[in-house]
């Protein structure tokens, strides 16, 4: 960000317009425990290079275990990317975790197809609170 007062100012006045603000790929690159201090965020976004190992690798569990805690403390919804398999979306709702994203939900599609998907979908007809605790 060139001018980061500017960028304040642009998401602070968004944020009044009630637009959701996400910090994506939470843990890499960019991402800092600032951000969730200094910016009007509503949600966090958990980089999938944590939650694609985390059924393998205790570290990344925790990782992602204490990142979805501190996003709850501070009132952050919560989204696991780059979940590829059922046993990761179990363990992320056991964590609370309240939203996934990735090939075990579905594949990216052609904006043609998204509703004959939604229609026919498994996910379609799951309650939220199922969705949420596997």
């Amino acid at each position: 960000m060139a001018n980061p007062s500017d960028g304040l100012a642009i998401l602070t006045e968004l944020d009044r317009m009630g637009v959701t603000l996400s910090i994506d790929d939470f843990g890499t690159g960019y991402s800092s425990l600032a951000y969730l201090k200094g910016l009007p965020v509503d949600e966090l976004k958990i980089d999938k290079s944590f939650v694609m190992d985390m059924v393998e690798n205790e570290n990344d569990a925790v990782i992602v275990r204490s990142t979805i805690d501190l996003a709850h403390n501070l009132g952050l919804k919560v989204i696991a990317e780059g979940v590829e398999t059922r046993d990761a979306w179990h363990i992320l709702g056991m964590l609370g975790c309240d939203c996934s994203q990735g090939y075990f939900m579905g594949r990216p599609m052609p904006a043609e197809k998204l509703e004959a998907w939604l229609r026919e979908s498994a996910w379609s007809n799951v309650p939220a609170v199922a969705l949420s605790a596997p």
